[in-house]
């Protein structure tokens, strides 16, 4: 693939209504009330004067729906981005966190598709994020939660004992999770596909990790905030190889087919390309907050989330 030196940036603002928190949403109901079921957002549009619900015409192009957008992933089933709000802070209201649909131009689909009610769903703080197997999966604090694909509907949530920031996130095909701890203990956790929790790296040559990527061997890809190492480990954590990205502070990771890796800088606004076996390039800058990006396969671009800016950032890669 061809590629040009600067690729142009398009920034998708927030428009229209803003997201006032709803306290009273967030109070435990009575003990002998029963509780809701869990119920999926529907995709943008009103009831008419005949009562019917009538979805929006395609005719009509929204744009925002964001509240810290942490992480971007695309599901090529329905040809729709993915992206994962943390919502307000944990100290204003716990389990606010939401999940937000968009069309490949960035033009909103759901404004809250997961997290239209808070009935039968936890979800506090979403970073990182993966599909797999018809299966969302998120680092919510000190859990791993997954979510049906096709409804939105909460599956398993996997604890983690011991985890103080659950970041980054990569799931291999057989349904196994890699997880980045941000804060101490620095460290990248394993889950099994039934639940069982071990770490295998711990310290250096972590620093502040975040972004987890599965590359096409089955390896493990970190990058870290504290410097600009892209690591490269096996499933054992053993260390097989050590790349650098432009600028340090990075979040996101991107691994192509053919090897070449996409990192984006949350504290300097960069993306890196590293093509295999050359020195990393800048293909785009000036993005603030970008954050744990994600590749749309299809219209072949990158898709990046930019925190408090509730905002995200589109970068149209070229053959």
């Amino acid at each position: 693939m061809k590629f040009s030196a600067l690729v142009p940036v398009c920034l998708l603002l927030v428009g229209g209504a803003a997201f006032a928190p709803s306290f009273a949403r967030a109070q435990a109901p009575a003990k002998d009330a029963k509780p809701k079921e869990f119920a999926a957002g529907k995709p943008l549009g009103t009831v008419n004067e005949a009562g019917e619900f009538v979805t929006m015409t395609p005719n009509v192009k929204v744009f925002g729906s964001f509240r810290f957008a942490e992480s971007c992933t695309y599901d090529p089933a329905r040809n729709l981005i993915v992206v994962m709000n943390a919502g307000v802070p944990q100290t204003m209201q716990e389990n606010d966190g939401y999940v937000s649909l968009l069309n490949p131009d960035g033009s909103v689909h759901t404004a809250k598709w997961i997290g239209a009610t808070r009935d039968g769903l936890t979800l506090n703080h979403p970073l990182g994020s993966a599909i797999q197997n018809g299966v969302l999966y998120t680092a919510d604090m000190d859990h791993v939660r997954t979510f049906d694909l096709a409804t939105g509907r909460p599956g398993r949530a996997f604890p983690v004992e011991g985890a103080t920031f659950l970041n980054g996130i990569a799931v291999t095909k057989d349904g196994t999770m890699f997880v980045s701890n941000t804060r101490p203990p620095e460290c990248l956790y394993k889950i099994t596909p039934s639940g069982e929790v071990s770490t295998v790296v711990a310290g250096k040559p972590l620093m502040l990790p975040n972004g987890v990527a599965i590359d096409q061997e089955g390896n493990v890809v970190v990058v870290n905030v504290g410097n600009n190492e892209v690591l490269t480990f096996d499933v054992d954590g053993k260390l097989l190889k050590t790349e650098h990205a432009v600028e340090g502070g990075n979040d996101g990771i991107v691994v192509m087919k053919d090897g070449t890796k996409y990192v984006s800088s949350v504290k300097f606004g960069s993306v890196s390309r590293i093509r295999p076996g050359q020195k990393a390039e800048i293909i785009a800058a000036g993005i603030p907050s970008a954050a744990s990006m994600g590749y749309d396969s299809k219209q072949h671009q990158l898709i990046i989330p930019m925190n408090p800016n509730d905002a995200v950032a589109f970068i149209k890669l070229e053959d």
